[in-house]
């Protein structure tokens, strides 16, 4: 089984402004560093589904995604189909803004084919799982960015 992966941030904005960027699938290649292209197949429900595009340097390879958890302002979940991941985005409200926890579980593990790929052209898991959570944290950083810009007004 993989082991379970978390980031988390604070970012001054209400849950409604982390929620609007959060939610927004389609952006997901503008924050991930290893999902570049989310193409999201109707209205965000559970049940929608995905095709991904990941990439790590020149490799790239393609994935799908059902949403499986929703509670707008609260919670997102997908899973990936190809390696039985689970990412998931938590809100927190704070005195000060949202509290966001980026969360990568594999609960009855990740597939054989994931594995095998994992191990011969992605360092193996150790390293593998480490270039996660610096993507996670690098994600996170653009949310907040996005989200905190999104809530000043422009004239």
């Amino acid at each position: 089984m993989a082991t379970p992966l978390s980031a988390t941030i604070d970012i001054d904005a209400p849950p409604s402004a982390v929620w609007a960027v959060v939610s927004d699938l389609k952006r997901m290649g503008e924050w991930s560093p290893q999902c570049a292209v989310m193409k999201v197949f109707g209205p965000l429900r559970v049940g929608t589904r995905t095709v991904n595009l990941n990439r790590r340097g020149l490799l790239a390879w393609p994935t799908s995604s059902t949403v499986v958890r929703l509670e707008p302002e609260r919670l997102l979940a997908f899973r990936i189909t190809e390696n039985h991941t689970v990412w998931s985005y938590f809100l927190e409200p704070t005195e000060t803004g949202t509290r966001v926890t980026e969360r990568r579980e594999a609960p009855g593990g990740t597939s054989t084919v994931s594995n095998i790929a994992v191990r011969l052209a992605l360092g193996g898991s150790a390293n593998f799982e480490k270039e996660l959570l610096r993507g996670m944290t690098e994600t996170l950083t653009k949310i907040k960015a996005a989200a905190e810009g999104a809530r000043t007004v422009k004239v």
